[in-house]
């Protein structure tokens, strides 16, 4: 409790140092909402050319859009510090941390706060509110619990893949662009159905990294309608549990990985 205590102190501190300056605030949200409408806008224009993508109409790839995007935003507030691990090991600043009495990786998630990446998540709810408004999800209360609980769910599946990629900088000396691929890769993988996918790459997004279930099985879920691949429909609800073991296997990778490091000789 009393790590906690200090951590929470730190992002108090983080969080009031952007809050000072408000326009800059402001506009570095804006500029991560427009990087994140870059995609909106192929959806778009996609649709502007083909009534459906995948077996999939409009409306239902932007509610997966959107989910995918909150879930996005909000574990890149929570875990995309750690893309700075390589330069923390590399520079030897890595032993700093290691050598106070907290836990590695909540040092490195309080590092450096970057509130401006709510501008990300921001779309993805935008999209989300506009979608449901529209009448593509039947108002049910286990529908009101899958829209409440399917961004946070999502975003603990990505911060997992996001920790367990990072993990990677402690074997590989320039790891970033490996973990990236998947990070920010995921980002696009999630926000389409898997059905624009080839078999491949289905397997790998349902089973190896799980980004199936940020978005697409619960939104498939949401809208009452059969999986075109004929996967088990008890996929649609198995988030929790994907997240919960997809947690389990970051801790275990992340131990695993920090007891391999030997210093960077500094």
């Amino acid at each position: 409790m009393a790590d906690l205590g200090v951590h929470l102190r730190i992002l108090g501190s983080r969080v009031r140092s952007q809050l000072a300056y408000p326009v800059s605030f402001g506009l570095d949200a804006l500029g991560q909402a427009i990087a994140q409408a870059n995609e909106l806008a192929v959806i778009l224009v996609v649709f502007a050319q083909v009534e459906s993508l995948g077996g999939f109409t409009r409306d239902e790839v932007l509610l997966i859009y959107g989910f995918a995007g909150i879930s996005f935003g909000l574990a890149d507030l929570a875990v995309g510090q750690l893309d700075e691990l390589p330069r923390w090991i590399r520079t030897g600043e890595l032993d700093v941390l290691l050598a106070r009495p907290l836990g590695l990786l909540p040092q490195l998630m309080t590092s450096d706060l970057q509130l401006r990446r709510l501008g990300r998540a921001a779309v993805g709810a935008v999209v989300l509110v506009v979608v449901l408004v529209q009448g593509e999800v039947e108002p049910t209360p286990l529908n009101a619990l899958l829209i409440l609980g399917t961004p946070l769910i999502g975003a603990t599946i990505t911060s997992a893949i996001w920790v367990v990629t990072c993990s990677v900088s402690f074997w590989v000396i320039e790891g970033r662009e490996i973990a990236n691929a998947f990070t920010y890769g995921s980002q696009l993988t999630t926000s389409y159905p898997i059905t624009v996918f080839g078999p491949w790459l289905r397997g790998l997004l349902c089973f190896a990294v799980p980004s199936a279930f940020v978005a697409y099985f619960p939104a498939l879920a949401l809208l009452d309608r059969p999986d075109p691949l004929g996967l088990p429909h008890a996929l649609r609800y198995a988030s929790p549990l994907v997240a919960v073991a997809a947690v389990l296997a970051a801790a275990l990778v992340w131990r695993t990985a920090v007891r391999h490091y030997q210093g960077a000789g500094s």
